[in-house]
């Protein structure tokens, strides 16, 4: 279960950490490569891309479970708990929608490549591990969705604050 529990906190931030260091090594070494030996390589611009892309996506999925997008919330200073509770579970329902059509839309994307068997230009590796980054960043998204629900029912049922995530300015 500790397995589980630290799976559940961490996974999003230990999957960034690895695409973040990925990207800023491979950058470096490029310029590096290119300043020094007036050589560069198509292989490391194309780490440097896709790290980008699971790093966007993964983050957006960190961004869901912190409730850390940017969002309109004057509304919400001028409503009690009950419904500051039941616009979350709204926006949060409207929010599961979308990715879900996401989810089967770029899901749709992963497959064409597979069948056709597309590669990278200079990794030559399939697409297939580079267009995975979508549907993973909204089926991570989606579960922290469900997350989100169970908890805004709870402090809606329970009568407790909601959880609206950390401040950045006050």
């Amino acid at each position: 279960m500790n397995f589980l529990h630290r799976l559940n906190r961490d996974a999003e931030r230990w999957m960034l950490l690895v695409f973040y260091v990925m990207l800023v090594l491979t950058m470096s070494i490029e310029v590096l490569r290119r300043e020094i030996f007036s050589y560069s390589s198509i292989w490391g611009e194309e780490i440097v891309r896709y790290s980008f892309m699971y790093l966007a996506w993964i983050g957006a999925a960190a961004a869901v479970k912190e409730r850390a997008h940017i969002r309109i919330d004057v509304l919400m200073h001028y409503v009690g708990p009950r419904m500051k509770a039941l616009l979350y579970i709204f926006g949060d329902l409207v929010m599961f929608g979308i990715a879900m059509i996401a989810l089967y839309w770029s899901w749709e994307t992963v497959q064409v490549s597979w069948k056709f068997g597309s590669v990278s230009h200079g990794l030559r590796v399939s697409m297939v591990w580079f267009f995975m980054a979508v549907p993973l960043g909204f089926a991570i998204m989606i579960v922290r969705l469900i997350q989100s629900l169970l908890r805004d029912v709870r402090s809606l049922r329970d009568g407790t604050p909601v959880y609206e995530g950390d401040k950045l300015f006050d």
